[in-house]
């Protein structure tokens, strides 16, 4: 079994930064790629970035050069620096996992207002 645990959620203001992280405990395997997910009220979820087992990341358009998504391998733990937020980002934010299976957290929520 593998658990994803987000933390780091928040309320903050617009232009304000946050980190989130994504923990990785049980019989975690090597994750061919780990990934952001957010889902906004009444939208439908979308992907926010993505790092792969080889360190290349990838990014949704709009969030490319606000958001950095890293990982640790020591710690089984995966990072979302999210700076310059603004209240489109508000949105309940999950970690997601692949390693032939998929796992997902249970998400930490973002809101940004003023």
């Amino acid at each position: 079994q593998v658990q994803l645990v987000e933390s780091g959620g928040g309320l903050v203001q617009p232009g304000e930064s946050l980190r989130l992280s994504c923990a990785a405990s049980g019989s975690v395997p090597i994750f061919s790629v780990m990934s952001w997910y957010r889902q906004a009220p009444g939208k439908q979820r979308e992907w926010v970035a993505g790092i792969y087992a080889n360190g290349i990341t990838k990014y949704s358009d709009s969030v490319e050069g606000r958001f950095t998504i890293s990982r640790d391998g020591a710690t089984n733990t995966m990072y979302l620096q999210m700076s310059g937020l603004q209240p489109e980002d508000t949105a309940v934010y999950q970690c997601n996992a692949k390693a032939g299976y998929t796992w997902w957290g249970r998400g930490t929520q973002v809101t940004v207002s003023s």
